[in-house]
């Protein structure tokens, strides 16, 4: 089988495992920067074009797409389901998850449990705002933030305030979410391929910080997850639409909630953590989905 890996940096932990596992099975795979890359978009013959020439037929693409490049990457693996490659997440969902606006409307309509949460561009009355969510301490997140970056506690409504129109004058999209203290800076990351929950961690930030994120100093280590959690880890991915994520979990004392849905989950700390071969069941879940002659999922 053909494939192809879209990212930026085939460095990567992520890219190199899946490389690797992929050619150990037997299957052609080389990465691809999709900033590299430029398409024909013909209804006849639509072709991606990379370093001067039209790239070859691939079965299957693998979006390991930097959340700086969503728009230009998304666009590149729409081409490539245009010529019927199998996208391991498609572009239409990896779009949905990558906005956290829409991805937190979706899951709320879903009825999944998550953090109250509100959204301003320029609030009129901050105070509102902050007692939308039971105010202060609370959580300011930047909409286009990711990896913990661009993510505030305020501990009391003076700091919250001053956060908030801070990100105003800068004329950012923000979150302003309820902050979940018993969760004492741990959340559980699933990793969900299809209907399944393969591997959980329990992620603790670094002392003095609340942000679990590995990028940020966390620890991890393997944890048991609750029935509940498998299913609306599960059902949250579902919901945007994707086969591979990571569905960020906090422990409250009213049930499990969904902090987050990431379409790229990396891999180096969930397979540290777990002694777990994630990489392979990846390309097993392609190897069963990429068939011959199927068209993708959505060209949407």
């Amino acid at each position: 089988m053909k494939m192809a890996i879209l990212s930026c940096d085939g460095s990567l932990y992520s890219c190199r495992r899946l490389r690797e596992v992929a050619e150990q099975r037997g299957h052609f795979i080389h990465i691809i920067d999709p900033l590299s890359c430029y398409m024909n978009i013909n209804p006849a013959s639509p072709a991606v074009h990379y370093c001067g020439e039209p790239l070859e037929y691939v079965d299957a693409v693998i979006p390991r797409i930097g959340t700086s490049i969503t728009f230009y990457g998304t666009a590149v693996l729409r081409q490539f389901e245009m010529c019927g490659s199998y996208p391991l997440n498609d572009s239409a969902a990896i779009t949905r998850a990558r906005d956290k606006l829409r991805s937190l409307q979706l899951l709320a309509r879903a009825g999944i449990n998550m953090p109250v949460t509100g959204f301003a561009s320029s609030p009129d009355d901050t105070q509102d705002l902050i007692a939308m969510v039971g105010g202060a301490p609370l959580v300011v997140k930047l909409v286009e933030g990711s990896q913990g970056i661009g993510v505030v506690l305020a501990e009391t409504r003076q700091a919250a305030e001053s956060v908030i129109d801070a990100f105003r004058g800068l004329n950012a999209h923000i979150l302003v979410q309820e902050f979940i203290k018993e969760a004492q800076g741990r959340d559980i990351r699933c990793l969900v391929i299809g209907n399944k929950v393969v591997a959980a961690i329990e992620r603790q930030a670094k002392e003095g910080d609340f942000r679990s994120n590995l990028h940020r100093g966390g620890k991890a280590h393997p944890v048991n997850i609750t029935d509940q959690e498998r299913e609306i880890a599960v059902k949250a991915a579902s919901t945007l639409g994707l086969d591979i994520a990571g569905v960020d979990i906090l422990r409250a004392h009213r049930g499990p909630l969904v902090m987050e849905v990431n379409a790229s989950p990396g891999l180096e700390g969930i397979e540290a953590s777990t002694g777990l071969n994630i990489a392979g069941m990846m390309i097993d879940w392609i190897e069963q989905h990429a068939l011959p002659g199927q068209r993708p999922k959505t060209a949407g």
